[in-house]
């Protein structure tokens, strides 16, 4: 019986880390451009920064992790001290959740580019998560509302994973 307890316990323990990989959370979708901020075309740690990067908590999202929004994804490589304290969240959200959203800032080549994609998305959005090394189950198919036609986002030029 000893046995079996045991057995159950490692398949158990080994289950949920395939899924520690993989989680989906709500986040305020900021944006920022080459030419905005204190670190204007380089990472916290000099990494040129490009289109399919985003800054995010590095205590909540490793870097690495691939960020998948509902048109599109990206890899976290930088961060900041808004993102980190969440201060878009606390700002502009109404409901308690909003109020404790994780802050995503999605880079942009440009500062038009930028604008033109926040103005089309809502201030907030479920967005998945998955860290390095995770498993990838799949093609990931998303769209902006579940009446609307799927885009296949798996193989889009913005998923470029680890660059």
């Amino acid at each position: 019986m000893n046995g079996l307890t045991a057995a159950v316990g490692v398949a158990l323990l080994l289950a949920c880390q395939s899924f520690a990989d993989e989680h989906s959370v709500l986040a305020r979708t900021t944006v920022y451009w080459h030419g905005e901020g204190s670190g204007a075309d380089a990472s916290w740690n000099g990494t040129r920064l490009r289109e399919g990067h985003c800054a995010v908590d590095p205590k909540r999202i490793p870097y690495g992790s691939k960020v998948i929004l509902p048109d599109a994804a990206c890899v976290a490589v930088d961060t900041g001290p808004d993102v980190v304290s969440r201060k878009a969240a606390r700002s502009c959200g109404r409901q308690p959740a909003e109020r404790k959203a994780i802050v995503i800032d999605r880079f942009f080549d440009s500062k038009q580019k930028a604008l033109a994609w926040a103005k089309a998305h809502p201030d907030f959005m479920t967005v998945r998560i998955l860290t390095p090394g995770s498993k990838e189950g799949g093609k990931f198919v998303a769209s902006k509302d579940p009446r609307s036609s799927s885009v296949d986002i798996g193989n889009s030029a913005t998923t470029s994973w680890g660059e």
